[in-house]
């Protein structure tokens, strides 16, 4: 039984506030700017999402940010239960808010990224099955049709009801958990608009999952 805890209300908005700005923490236009690629908003999508990152400045620098992306939205769940001792509903409040960092982030004048990777570090921390179904989802997705963005969709559109049957079989998650996840989900998918309009006009760049022949 997850524990309610000890810490008083301003400390518990407090790892709320920590969630987020580790979220905002911009990694991909960081490693960008590291390498030497300039700024990772004026190249290919102008995304500063793995994807992007990937396409524009190379397949290490694309998996790095990913990486970094899903480890701070995890390090803002684990923080908030390793410092609360397991408060669930606030682990689930700080894990949104990083994915809110990302999307909007302070530091890059709230223009952000699409929030997959962060979502993924925030999930595997708060519902690990839940969190493999989906990325099994979108391995899936991509593999069929090539589509990163339609893999990304799909992936969240299904994880509120992944979480909703996986949290806690055969009983009901508590509502902060159901309600977050759905949050989360509505987010990463209107941040996929664009893509969305691409896909119904056949426009949208597939990835290529094998090498050209020289």
């Amino acid at each position: 039984m997850t524990q309610e805890l000890g810490a008083s209300p301003p400390t518990l908005w407090g790892f709320v506030l920590l969630g987020y700005l580790l979220g905002s923490i911009p990694f991909g236009y960081l490693l960008v700017r590291a390498m030497g690629g300039g700024d990772i908003r004026r190249v290919g999508s102008g995304n500063i999402g793995a994807t992007n990152v990937a396409r524009t400045s190379g397949w290490s620098v694309g998996v790095a940010t990913l990486l970094l992306d899903a480890a701070k939205g995890f390090l803002a769940v684990w923080l908030t239960e390793h410092f609360t001792g397991g408060n669930i509903r606030f682990m689930m409040y700080a894990g949104l808010a990083a994915i809110l960092g990302h999307v909007f982030p302070v530091w890059l004048k709230f223009a952000g990224g699409k929030g997959v990777a962060t979502a993924l570090g925030v999930f595997l921390a708060i519902c690990w099955p839940a969190t493999a179904a989906a990325a099994l989802l979108f391995v899936l997705v991509v593999l069929f049709w090539r589509y990163v963005s339609l893999a990304s969709i799909s992936a969240a559109a299904a994880l509120p009801l992944f979480v909703y049957t996986l949290y806690a079989p055969l009983h009901a998650p508590p509502t902060a958990i159901s309600v977050s996840t759905l949050v989360a989900a509505v987010v990463v998918i209107v941040k996929h608009r664009n893509n969305i309009e691409r896909l119904v006009r056949g426009t949208e760049p597939r990835i290529e999952l094998h090498r050209k022949k020289q």
